[in-house]
């Protein structure tokens, strides 16, 4: 058997993964559609896309990690949110993906307002503080998804088209 094939459908599931994992919070999105991308040039001896391809994904990886991370902070901070908020949301977003799509959707909400609430804020502070962490989350997987789309494309151009 050719393990061209192999390195090809192992990249593939890699990147369709990765593409779920922008979403799904416990998932390193992001970083596996870059180590498919990296098998699926490795499977062509990088030819045509080559070290500067690599390069360019690998910056929008790091890129996708900082506007995640900045995101959910920032938004969680905007509405008077503490770092326990932003802690609270990430524990309630990989929690919530237990429970589903609702739980995916609220579990940064719930998380974050549970978090502030146990550090003696108001219900109506901790609200805010869920609100703006929600609001980061999901401003965050957006950002995410479409890095992850753009490297997915830019793969394809340099691979396919030169």
């Amino acid at each position: 058997m050719d393990l061209t094939v192999v390195w090809w459908v192992l990249a593939v599931l890699l990147v369709v993964g990765g593409l779920v994992g922008t979403i799904i919070p416990a998932l390193p999105g992001v970083p596996m559609v870059f180590i498919g991308l990296l098998l699926a040039a490795y499977a062509t001896d990088f030819t045509p896309a080559g070290v500067g391809t690599i390069a360019v994904l690998g910056l929008l990886t790091a890129l996708a990690w900082l506007i995640d991370f900045l995101a959910a902070a920032m938004g969680a901070k905007r509405l008077g949110a503490s770092p326990r908020a932003f802690w609270g949301a990430m524990f309630g977003a990989i929690v919530g993906m237990f429970f589903g799509l609702a739980g995916i959707i609220l579990g940064p909400f719930v998380g974050a307002v549970v978090a502030e609430m146990s550090a003696g804020r108001s219900v109506s502070d901790a609200g805010r503080a869920g609100l703006g962490a929600w609001i980061g989350t999901v401003i965050g997987a957006a950002a995410k998804l479409a890095i992850a789309f753009t490297m997915v494309g830019f793969f394809i151009i340099r691979q396919f088209f030169g």
